[in-house]
């Protein structure tokens, strides 16, 4: 299995074998991660949620899925790399901070987004 380490170093590497970094700005990046969000969302768009449930037993469907979840990936890591951000570190970061924003006890099957939204501990 491959570290998220190796990964940026073997897009970074594929980009760089192209000579693609004048095109891969920041703002470049993100708009390209975001067409590619748009194409796996395409792939799901148009399911009832059992069957987004059981998309990835279809091998023709899950094969796309799959495709589009790569490319969604290798953007996030390009953009990442590029702006010098540790994807692990944020994550982790991101969800120290959701810990507190969302506590268990007031967040615990509620689907409220901000916390003044949720339901009050009892």
């Amino acid at each position: 299995m491959e570290t998220i380490e190796e990964l940026t170093g073997r897009v970074r590497a594929f980009a760089a074998e192209r000579d693609w970094q004048p095109f891969h700005t920041p703002k470049n990046l993100a708009m390209a991660l975001a067409g590619e969000v748009g194409e796996l969302l395409a792939e799901l768009q148009w399911l009832t949620p059992e069957e987004s449930a059981r998309v990835m037993a279809d091998p023709e469907h899950g094969a796309r899925v799959r495709a589009e979840i790569a490319d969604v990936t290798i953007y996030l890591v390009r953009l990442a790399d590029v702006l010098g951000v540790d994807l692990l570190a944020a994550a982790a970061d991101k969800l120290a901070d959701s810990a507190v924003r969302y506590p268990v006890e007031r967040a615990r099957g509620s689907a409220a987004k901000a916390p003044r939204d949720q339901p009050p501990v009892t």
